[in-house]
């Protein structure tokens, strides 16, 4: 359905997707979670090795791929130029997905990549599933497959810095993804 819009299982949280080249569905997305628009999508995949096509010559992210993914990160990278910026929110960057989801990599297998985020609205909890989903915002489809399998958000690396950044602590925790990829700056906010 050209403009389509589908609330679907990942393995952290639930995920509010569309085609990512259609400019009319991503913004339908952010208008249904009265996303601001300074906050981007991130392009949910089906495979480490469908990712690896959109890495080129980073070889850093292509490393940090093959160790992570499938599974409960999201890496930033350089936007890739035929992305529109639409999807990344005007930035010169976009977040990249592989969840380690039976459900979830079916309909990414059958449908393609999806530009994404949480299934919830702006200000709210993320949808685990398995609960009162009263809170999500309206999509044409919803794909109900229980509570996900960690309950949690992702773990966010930044890779567009000269050491990587991790942004958000999420299910993998910042010591074994440090094993997993070298050192790791943790992101601090100013209070």
């Amino acid at each position: 359905m050209r403009g389509g819009i589908v609330i679907f299982p990942t393995d952290t949280v639930y995920g509010i997707g569309c085609d990512p080249f259609d400019l009319d569905a991503i913004a339908r997305i952010y208008g249904a979670k009265s996303r601001p628009a300074h906050k981007p999508l991130s392009l949910h995949l089906s495979t480490a090795a469908e990712f690896l096509e959109y890495v080129r010559d980073q070889r850093e992210v292509a490393s940090a791929v093959r160790k992570l993914l499938p599974g409960p990160v999201t890496i930033i990278m350089r936007r890739p130029a035929f992305i529109d910026r639409e999807m990344s929110a005007g930035l010169p960057t976009l977040g990249f997905r592989v969840p380690d989801d039976a459900v979830c990599s079916a309909i990414l297998d059958r449908c393609g990549p999806l530009a994404a985020t949480s299934a919830n609205l702006s200000g709210e909890q993320p949808y685990f599933g398995g609960g009162d989903a009263g809170g999500l915002p309206a999509a044409d489809l919803i794909v109900e497959n229980g509570p996900t399998k960690y309950g949690r958000e992702s773990s966010v690396i930044d890779f567009t810095t000269p050491q990587p950044v991790l942004l958000r602590e999420g299910v993998v925790p910042y010591e074994r993804l440090s094993e997993l990829v070298g050192p790791l700056v943790r992101y601090r906010v100013a209070t």
